[in-house]
């Protein structure tokens, strides 16, 4: 193989209306069960380093990039897995801060391959395993070949039965919990917080950042039934300031003037995550020492995430995707910005809450444009306009071709002092920074993996 056949091969068993993040409820545990199969004919690779398997609705990968950053600073060779990506696949999987290999991608794929085929002659009740079940597996591997001293693991959905729960974390950790994916992990806040605390294991101590009660009742009863020490955000550990200072206090002690390269008063929640997991990995033999820790966190880089993209006009680019994130935004860019005009540039994907999210943004703008991504899951730009028009006062909305067609005509007509914002899924942030010259993605990788 090489890496667009690898590619195509995981394309062609990608699942969830294509979004290459399977719905573990389908045949429930089947896709775990398939994970674990694939990794035991592998020899078991997740077993030779340690790891931290991190769950939540909103922020993980936020915390997963600190967390990374902060180990990467104390010397540690570290492995990442987050999804989904930005401008292309080998992002999910990082091997000391760069995308793996396309060369290793390949390599490695064509062994799961074969791991696959014989999964299908032992198991055929069980069917193949799926494209997030694999690359769950060829993350996993290609730690173990690069010889990790660590991995961070980003739960791809709900936590309970996604195929990244063959970890046996030596922590774990779940940051804040909202609605989403409601269709498929319940329409309760304690029904999806049972989900994600589904990654908590015996033996194996968990962080949760401050929930709301409905959902800390269910994390605080599962760590309770594992017998396992929870250090709960607002309780055990807390975070005070902004990312340019602030401040942490939690069973380690103390740590003032701390500084956070990314954006946003949310994203020092998610630090403060991060720092209470390294307290619980020091005490299980892991040495992070405090500069690194600093420096970790003032150095970090999470591309997409109130990040700015150009100055006069202000540009920036969101990932935020359902309600709870886009209402954190909107707070985000009171308090830290100012503008003349403000240029809304939406793509939603069709599953999501769309006129909640509408109602987060839109009334912070002068005029809203609605886009459909290049993902198939987005929603018609249509869908956007019927939520603008509900608002009241109106705002006024039209649609644009595309990402890019959207950000020159913006771009066009905005003067220095306005602020133009891409937003409501990451495929959208995506576009907006290949439009902009500041990353590039392969068509025919495009091409394969969305069609």
């Amino acid at each position: 193989m090489d890496y667009l056949e690898a590619l195509r091969y995981l394309s062609e068993r990608s699942g969830y209306d294509r979004g290459f993040v399977a719905n573990p409820f389908e045949r429930e545990g089947i896709g775990l069960e398939r994970t674990a199969w694939v990794l035991r004919a592998l020899g078991n690779p997740e077993r030779r380093y340690p790891s931290v398997h991190i769950a939540g609705t909103k922020g993980k990968g936020s915390t997963a990039a600190c967390l990374a950053s902060i180990l990467g600073a104390a010397g540690y060779r570290v492995g990442l897995y987050t999804s989904p990506h930005l401008h292309t696949f080998r992002e999910r999987i990082q091997i000391a801060g760069r995308p793996i290999d396309p060369e290793l991608f390949a390599e490695l794929t064509a062994e799961l391959a074969a791991a696959n085929t014989a999964l299908v002659a032992e198991r055929p009740d069980w069917g193949e395993a799926t494209a997030f079940e694999l690359a769950t597996a060829l993350a996993l591997l290609a730690f173990a070949r690069a010889e990790v001293d660590v991995a961070v693991v980003e739960v791809g959905l709900g936590g309970r039965l996604d195929a990244t729960n063959v970890l046996l974390p030596e922590v774990a950790a779940i940051t804040s919990i909202s609605y989403d994916h409601t269709q498929i992990l319940g329409n309760t806040l304690a029904e999806i917080a049972g989900e994600k605390a589904g990654i908590i294991k015996p033996g194996r101590p968990v962080v949760s950042a401050p929930q709301r009660p409905e959902a800390e009742a269910v994390i605080a009863r599962a760590a309770a039934e594992r017998g396992v020490p929870l250090l709960l955000g607002g309780r055990d550990w807390v975070v005070e300031g902004a990312p340019a200072r602030f401040s942490y206090r939690g069973p380690g002690g103390e740590l003032r003037n701390l500084r956070l390269a990314l954006r946003g008063a949310h994203q020092v929640e998610n630090a403060g995550v991060a720092l209470a997991v390294v307290q619980l990995l020091r005490e299980r033999g892991l040495s992070i020492p405090e500069p690194a820790v600093r420096r970790g966190l003032a150095e970090v880089q999470w591309p997409g995430r109130l990040e700015v993209l150009r100055e006069r006009p202000l540009v920036i680019a969101d990932g935020a995707h359902n309600v709870d994130s886009a209402e954190r935004l909107a707070q985000a860019l009171r308090a830290e910005f100012a503008w003349r005009r403000f240029i809304l540039i939406l793509g939603i994907a069709r599953d999501k809450d769309i006129p909640g999210i509408v109602r987060a943004l839109a009334p912070l703008a002068n005029q809203v444009v609605a886009v459909a991504s290049h993902s198939p899951r987005a929603a018609r730009p249509e869908r956007i306009l019927s939520a603008a028009s509900e608002l009241q006062p109106p705002v006024p909305a039209q649609e644009a071709g595309s990402v890019a067609a959207a950000l020159a005509t913006a771009l066009g007509h905005a003067g220095p002092e306005d602020l133009i914002l891409v937003t409501g899924s990451l495929y959208a942030v995506a576009e907006a920074r290949e439009a902009l010259g500041l990353a590039q993605a392969d068509p025919q990788e495009r091409a394969l993996l969305f069609g």
